[in-house]
């Protein structure tokens, strides 16, 4: 039988007060259910390591922070050209 895997407490705690900007607090006093959310919310789902980014989240990266250099015509990447 497959030992359960440990909570990833580093992991969800680095997303929470580093990405989403949480104080101590608020980590604290959130409840589990909330916790999923918020995370789901930067596209992180269970048993995915906080180096992925699932699609949506990528995707609400880019609309929250759009790249104005493309946007205006000019650097980026040229391959696109």
């Amino acid at each position: 039988m497959q030992e359960p895997e440990a909570f990833p407490w580093a992991a969800v705690m680095a997303a929470c007060l580093g990405r989403l900007g949480w104080t101590p607090d608020v980590f604290w006093t959130a409840t589990p259910r909330e916790v999923a959310a918020a995370l789901a919310g930067l596209g992180m789902r269970h048993g995915q390591g906080t180096g992925r980014l699932a699609r949506p989240g990528l995707e609400a990266l880019m609309r929250r922070f759009p790249d104005k250099a493309h946007e205006e015509g000019g650097g980026g990447d040229d391959r696109t050209r």
